[in-house]
């Protein structure tokens, strides 16, 4: 079975309600929730839940590690693999709908390069000029550099991009690919769905609630770190504006608000994005009857 929802619908109380009826274990599918870093701050299960349940893919990867979709979905299937072993259901839930997508639908050989780099790339390009920065790539990727013209901007930019993002060319990564790991037909697919004011309320009272439990605690331990402010355990909703208040530039209140608003729009888009990218997956609304789906 896989849940989706956006942030604070109540997709892991949902998960744990199902796995407890019906003898399963749930995946995570969240990408903030893998790091061991971030247990408060990206709200994972508490141990109590996780003692009701088996729980996989929570807090296994540490935040200096730049997790990517493939390694998840690779975790993923060994996770599914696991559990169908011991005899139990495979839950999988969570917000990321780009691990949903590769789970179902099979990855992109070549993985989105992130903004940042994108942009700083594009910046480069435009202050040193293409012909420098293809002299980059022929140093780098020869072979990638032999089949773009020295002017062509898009597309020595985004073979620097992939470069610079994964370490790795676009020709080796045209070589490989990821096939679907989940036949989507052998699947319960489900999108929790919550009235827009319900859920701003939700995210409001949530992130409240794990600055009172110690979130704030735990991201000084992550700031501590001095880890590059590019991976993604240091973008999770929450942390730079958090960093921002132990820094001394804004103040706990103006942090919260900006992180509860940031989450508000990431939201938006979660639902944008499953409407879009994702069809044949059925809305659900919260404490809907789903015994007809999962008969």
């Amino acid at each position: 079975m896989l849940i989706a929802g956006p942030t604070s619908s109540g997709k892991s109380a949902l998960a744990l309600k199902i796995a407890e009826k019906t003898g399963g274990a749930i995946i995570n599918a969240d990408s903030m929730q893998v790091y061991r870093d971030l247990r408060i701050i990206t709200a994972r299960p508490s141990p109590a839940d996780e003692a009701q349940a088996p729980h996989l893919l929570y807090g296994h990867v540490d935040a200096a590690e730049n997790y990517s979709v493939g390694r998840w979905c690779e975790d993923a299937a060994a996770a599914i693999r696991d559990v169908t072993a011991r005899g139990l259901r495979p839950i999988l839930v969570g917000g990321t709908g780009l691990y949903f997508k590769a789970l179902t639908q099979g990855l992109s050989a070549v993985p989105p390069t992130p903004p940042e780099i994108r942009n700083a790339i594009r910046a480069r390009i435009e202050a040193e000029g293409p012909e420098a920065l293809h002299a980059e790539l022929a140093r780098r990727d020869p072979a990638g550099a032999a089949r773009v013209r020295t002017g062509d901007s898009m597309r020595i930019g985004r073979a620097l991009e992939v470069l610079e993002a994964t370490g790795r060319s676009l020709s080796d990564w045209h070589r490989d690919g990821m096939p679907a790991a989940l036949d989507p037909a052998n699947a319960v697919k489900v999108f929790l769905h919550v009235d827009r004011g319900e859920l701003y309320r939700r995210i409001d009272v949530r992130f409240d609630a794990m600055l009172a439990a110690g979130a704030l605690e735990e991201v000084r331990a992550l700031a501590a770190r001095n880890l590059d402010p590019l991976l993604p355990a240091m973008k999770a909703h929450g942390v730079p504006w958090l960093i921002r208040h132990l820094k001394g530039e804004i103040t706990l209140a103006q942090a919260a608000e900006e992180a509860k608003r940031d989450t508000r729009r990431y939201t938006k888009r979660q639902e944008t994005w499953f409407r879009n990218q994702m069809p044949g997956w059925t809305a659900i609304e919260p404490g809907e009857d789903l015994r007809d789906l999962l008969d």
